[in-house]
């Protein structure tokens, strides 16, 4: 086909009338930091993973990724912080379950809108929890922790970092399912609850993996069960919930991003494809996912959506069960 000289010039024009008209930003993102706020203290597992990302990013992007932690309230604080920022692109949010799921059950009244104020970019990584027992306890697998704790309800007790905390719901919720009775007893943070299970003054506790796995080769602690569809490399000798039968129980969380609204569509889309090439590296999973008891997930805005819809169902049934408020 032959193209003459006016119809060339009327497709230039076309083109260059397409360019000028595109949004000044899809011109020139990023031209300046973006800054990724972490509602949990520095120095954490999360914190050290996200550091890590935002560092390849910052590589990958031109720009640097800038680290805002903003802990308390149960994630509620730094939430609110990005829920009330610009959807320009330049802030994101490090998210749990409870930011997007527990928290709207746990409070009567949040400052913020988990499904209006906050868009989901990806779940990035799963947290796998691992039930841990005392090293003296009368049981070395699930089926005898139940069977011995069925026998003396109410006499022995699980650990947990305060109501509403993960480690809470998930023992109120295994144990519903299984018909136990135990006492709850609080911690103002995982290292003190865990050196009490191994000095045998607590009975139990849905523990992060990574950070119980050390001691369980030296007997200070017994692992009795972990989340997940495959054993962790840290704890290679415990098994899964999973394959024990119990596909009706996970205690699993997962460590997402979030945006707020109005953040262009494919600004969300490039960081969750380029998050999810650095996570999904062999080399980043074995210095940084691994010892922590972390799965890599890295999906698409869509499909973190999609997951929430069912996940906000199962999460409002942990809160009712574990008859927890935080008002």
């Amino acid at each position: 086909m032959t193209i003459n000289n006016s119809q060339f010039s009327k497709r230039v024009l076309f083109c260059l009338a397409l360019f000028f008209t595109l949004p000044l930003w899809a011109q020139t993102y990023p031209n300046k930091p973006i800054r990724i706020v972490i509602p949990y203290i520095a120095g954490g597992p999360a914190d050290v993973m996200i550091r890590a990302v935002c560092q390849k990013l910052g590589d990958n992007w031109g720009q640097p990724f800038v680290v805002d932690n903003k802990p308390g309230a149960n994630e509620i604080i730094g939430a609110d912080t990005v829920a009330k920022s610009p959807g320009d692109g330049y802030t994101f949010l490090v998210a749990s379950d409870a930011t997007f799921t527990l928290n709207q059950n746990l409070y009567s009244k949040l400052p913020y809108d988990p499904l209006k104020d906050l868009v989901p970019v990806t779940k990035l990584v799963i947290g796998n929890l691992m039930l841990v027992v005392r090293p003296d306890f009368p049981a070395n697998n699930i089926a005898e922790f139940i069977e011995y704790v069925k026998r003396h309800p109410g006499t022995l007790n699980y650990a947990s970092i305060g109501a509403g905390s993960v480690n809470h719901l998930f023992s109120t919720w295994f144990n519903s399912i299984n018909g136990l009775q135990m006492e709850h007893i609080t911690f103002k943070g995982i290292p003190p609850a865990v050196q009490e299970i191994m000095a045998s003054r607590v009975d139990s506790m849905f523990a992060i993996t990574g950070g119980v796995a050390p001691y369980l080769d030296s007997n200070k602690l017994k692992g009795l069960a972990v989340s997940g569809k495959s054993r962790q490399p840290v704890a290679p000798k415990v098994p899964t919930f999973w394959e024990l039968g119990y596909t009706n129980f996970d205690s699993s969380y997962y460590i997402g991003i979030a945006a707020p609204k109005g953040t262009p569509a494919d600004i969300l889309t490039r960081l969750a494809k380029d998050m999810s090439a650095i996570v999904n590296t062999d080399e980043f999973k074995l210095k940084y996912l691994q010892p922590l008891g972390f799965d890599a997930v890295g999906d698409t805005p869509d499909q973190f959506a999609a997951f929430l819809k069912t996940d906000r169902d199962l999460g409002a049934q942990k809160v009712k069960v574990s008859g927890a408020k935080l008002d």
